[in-house]
């Protein structure tokens, strides 16, 4: 198990690296950032975007939540982080691409499929289970489609089918669908196979996620 050591070693290695002898890249960046693509990933510790794409500071701004979900686009009172963190990226930094990034074995996901029943019942469900609800028709979606699927199969297209479904949630942002239309805006839905380390990228054509190669 990491301990704080371990993470504070880490800082000194990422300080020298970055603010040592060679510091252009902060030193371009102590103003503004200048990432153009948006990643939308899970909270899970095993598929940090940055690590998984050898990014550097700077290339990505990242969105992490509970099985890396968008919520559909509302006006209601309450807080919505990763709905203000799209509008800082499309309106303000003006990003080119968004990738919403699934991966298996993912635990929202999982308490989705598990929780169901649950969730319609319940008078208060948990903070999980109302956020992991935006996935809903992911679920629905493969029900329908391919109950003749294995458990775990079915599972697995739970996992891309509600990729699928934050990126339809992503058209319902005005500022988004306006530059998807414009030819400004490129959204794109990678799923991580963590088994087999594979990514795993939805052809709109084919309407399958396909191996990156």
């Amino acid at each position: 198990m990491a301990s704080e050591d371990k993470f504070l070693d880490g800082f000194k290695r990422f300080k020298k690296q970055y603010f040592g002898n060679d510091s252009q890249l902060y030193d371009s960046m102590k103003n503004s950032q200048p990432a153009k693509t948006l990643m939308i990933a899970c909270c899970d510790s095993r598929v940090d975007p940055a690590i998984l794409t050898d990014c550097d500071p700077g290339d990505l701004f990242t969105v992490r939540n509970v099985a890396n979900l968008v919520p559909p686009c509302e006006d209601g009172g309450h807080y919505h982080g990763t709905s203000a963190a799209l509008e800082y990226a499309v309106n303000h930094l003006e990003v080119e691409n968004i990738i919403v990034m699934g991966h298996a074995n993912c635990g929202g996901i999982k308490a989705l499929w598990n929780a169901e029943e649950n969730i319609s019942r319940s008078d208060n469900p948990s903070f999980i289970d109302s956020w992991v609800s935006i996935a809903q028709p992911a679920k629905a979606r493969v029900k329908r489609t391919f109950s003749e699927r294995s458990p775990q199969d079915q599972l697995t297209l739970c996992e891309q089918q509600s990729v699928l479904v934050s990126l339809d949630n992503l058209l319902s942002f005005s500022c988004i669908q306006e530059r998807v239309e414009q030819g400004e805006l490129s959204l794109h839905g990678w799923y991580f196979d963590m088994p087999t380390g594979e990514l795993l990228s939805y052809n709109s054509t084919t309407k399958e996620f396909e191996v990156v190669n």
